[in-house]
This record gives structure tokens, sequence and C-alpha cells, in this order.
């Protein structure tokens, strides 16, 4: 049995296949970054999976596309509970970049992959080699345009009177914002990132306001300015996305793209079903 998992930071989805590439099963566990998550939240999250834990012995390869795998000591950290997990299987972890790339671009195709999601990537993809100009460093410094920016935002010009009064109302009666809440959450409770993006609801839902027309237009050409300029050939290549900001602000993004001459390809909310078919042309 073959598992292929896309693990962004809220959720990962998990597709099995038989040695002749057809799907076994489709399941969901809440996201495995291991940059924010301990052994035991990862290992109980995999445990408490009926799917995985039933076939956790007749998987033969793990191949594992995550968010915060982007270093070997993260690698090496997942691998070894992948180990214990999956006491059969030989486990291949990459970052959640590579999904995306397989996902959007054939070999031998050039373009810029990005990714917007909870949080937020962008790699070039020379037809063969992933390339990166911008190391991430997380939520708190980067993710420019991503969900958690755009939730750190609203929180932050909410409790600096900066929202304009009737969103703040309504804000206020979707959320609870009381200063002890948020902090227990941001300070205690695993995943931060991820609570933060669950506000980036909100910023889509009202996206006609002018406010958040405003707040949307800045972040993702922030997000324009600081990743994908970095690149010489951005340009002259296709830019492709995947996430659910890139997915639910596709006409916020396209305008964005056209006014820096920036060749838009394909956007995909979740690469799963791409990287299933690329997988499967392998077998």
């Amino acid at each position: 049995m073959i598992l292929i998992v896309d693990s962004g930071a809220t959720k990962s989805d998990w597709i099995a296949l038989d040695e002749k590439g057809d799907q076994i099963f489709m399941t969901q566990t809440l996201g495995l970054s291991p940059e924010v998550l301990t052994r035991e939240v990862i290992e109980d999250r995999l445990a408490n999976n009926f799917e995985l834990a039933k076939n956790r012995e007749k998987v033969t390869h793990l191949y594992f596309y995550g968010a915060g795998c982007g270093t070997d000591r993260m690698k090496v950290f997942l691998k070894s509970i992948f180990g214990e997990f999956f006491p059969n299987a030989k486990a291949d972890v990459k970052e959640d970049t590579y999904a995306a790339i397989y996902a959007t671009t054939k070999i031998g195709e050039q373009g810029i992959v990005c990714i917007l999601g909870t949080g937020s990537n962008c790699s070039y993809y020379d037809g063969h080699q992933l390339f990166q100009k911008v190391t991430a460093l997380g939520y708190i410094l980067m993710d420019d345009g991503s969900g958690n920016f755009f939730g750190r935002k609203l929180l932050r010009d909410y409790y600096y009177h900066k929202m304009p009064q009737d969103l703040g109302i309504k804000f206020n009666k979707e959320y609870n914002l009381d200063a002890d809440h948020i902090k227990e959450h941001l300070y205690k409770q695993p995943n931060p990132n991820t609570y933060l993006a669950t506000f980036a609801r909100f910023i889509i839902e009202n996206k006609e306001h002018p406010y958040c027309k405003g707040v949307i237009e800045k972040g993702l050409q922030q997000f324009v300015n600081n990743n994908i300029m970095q690149f010489e050939l951005a340009t002259k290549v296709p830019v492709h996305f995947v996430g659910s900001i890139a997915h639910f602000l596709e006409e916020e993004l396209t305008q964005v793209l056209e006014r820096n001459d920036l060749i838009k390809g394909v956007v995909h909310r979740r690469p799963i079903e791409g990287l299933v078919k690329f997988h499967q042309s392998t077998i």
C-alpha cells in the first residue's frame, strides 16, 4: 500500500493506493506541521484516525509533503514518528512546495509555484529542480498574503481601533474577541498559526467592503513584492498557486498579478489530486 499525503498547517489529506495505482481509501487528519507540534500531538493525530490505524502495517511507501518540512531536522523528526507508526513503510518527507509543484506543473516546464493557504511560500521550478530565494521563517515573521497574515491584520486593526466601526461590530459578533481568549490560543494552545487563519474567513466573506478590499490588495501585493519578484524570470513564466486563500480570493489575486505584468497559471485549492496523478504516473 502506498500513502500519499498533502499536509498543511490546518489539515492533512491522505490517499492510499494499491500497487497498481488504484485508490483504496481517502482520509483526513488535522495538520501535522512539525515546527509547531510536539511528537505526542502528531502521534495522537495519527493514532486517532481509523483508516490509518487499521492499515498502518500494510503501508510499504509513504510520500509525505508537509508545511514546516523544509529543514533536515524536521524531516528526520517526522521520519522517526512515521517509522514507529508505519513499521513496514519507507518514508519520503518533502516540504509542501513539492506537492504544489507536482500538482501544477509538468516535468520539463518552468514556472513559479506559490502556496497561499494558512501559510505562504514561493519557489521557482526550472522543469527539474526547485529553487527558493527566500527562506521561510514562519507565521511570526513572514507568511505574507496567507490566512494567518490576514487574521493577524484583522486582530491588530480591531484592537488598535483602525477597523471601520460597522465592520468591527460585525467582527465582534462572529468571533470571541476577548483578550484572554485570544492570548490563550496564541501563546498556550498548539497551532497558533492555524488559529490566526480562522479569522481569514471574515475577510473573504466581506471582501466587497472597502476596508477588506484594501487589506486584501495590500496583502497580496506584499506577497508579490517579497516573494515572486525575487526571481529574475518572474514576468516571463507562469505563476501557479495552491491553497485556500488563492482559491477564495482568485479574482483579487488575478487583478494583482495583471497589475504587476505577471502570467497567471493554474490555481488549485488543494494539490492532493494532482499529487496522486503524479505518483500514479511513476508506478
